[in-house]
């Protein structure tokens, strides 16, 4: 199994292709860049994963949809963010062409496959209503819910400060501490070191 990152947009949001016996997954397409289009190109792309529609996260559903032929998939919840990408990006003086609509949604408890790895799906509002984690054996992908050294923000449309600390403390918290923590901007880190240094994180 690889994980790759790719930094993107102007926001240095992280997209993370996974690539396992011939398949891949690709997470979080800020951008449908060249780069990226290249690192699935002969693989059986089984799904593009938006843990959030934020338009740094999303923007590039649209393109890689087109170039992959795969289904795209995220939260319920967050489908209101999804229908204006394109307002979105023109808040911050990002282009972002419209989205389309998911083939299906993830919920709890479903799962997500790519080759032989099998990645679980929690519910994580608090960034967004409907962020999703996928949980995978000994790493999370976390999207904006949990950085090194620090959380997602809560003051977009939709956040809240209160849920996106019960998210971290019953969906993060409980998984082992050397769990690897793929975040959605930054570096990686693991669920032991934000125990223990995440000023956010005292007391939970």
């Amino acid at each position: 199994m690889e994980i790759l990152p790719f930094q993107m947009t102007p926001f240095f949001m992280n997209c993370y292709v996974i690539r396992d016996h011939g398949e891949a997954l690709v997470i979080d397409p800020g951008e449908a860049t060249d780069e990226l289009k290249r690192s699935v190109d002969g693989f059986k792309v089984r799904a593009i994963v938006n843990t959030h529609c934020h338009c740094d996260h999303c923007g590039g559903n649209a393109g890689m949809a087109a170039y992959t032929g795969a289904e795209l998939v995220c939260h319920k919840d967050d489908l209101p963010l999804l229908s204006i990408v394109e307002q979105q990006g023109a808040m911050f003086g990002f282009q972002c062409p419209s989205s389309p609509p998911p083939n299906r949604y993830l919920s709890e408890g479903d799962t997500v496959v790519v080759g032989k790895v099998t990645l679980n799906v929690l519910h994580t509002p608090g960034h967004a209503p409907g962020h999703i984690v996928l949980v995978g054996d000994g790493f999370v992908i976390a999207g904006d819910v949990l950085f090194a050294g620090s959380i997602g923000r809560t003051d977009l449309p939709g956040g809240s400060y209160e849920q996106l600390l019960e998210s971290i403390r019953t969906k993060l918290l409980p998984l082992p501490d050397n769990t690897v923590v793929y975040s959605g901007h930054g570096p990686s880190t693991t669920i032991g070191i934000e125990r223990r240094s995440n000023p956010f994180l005292v007391g939970l």
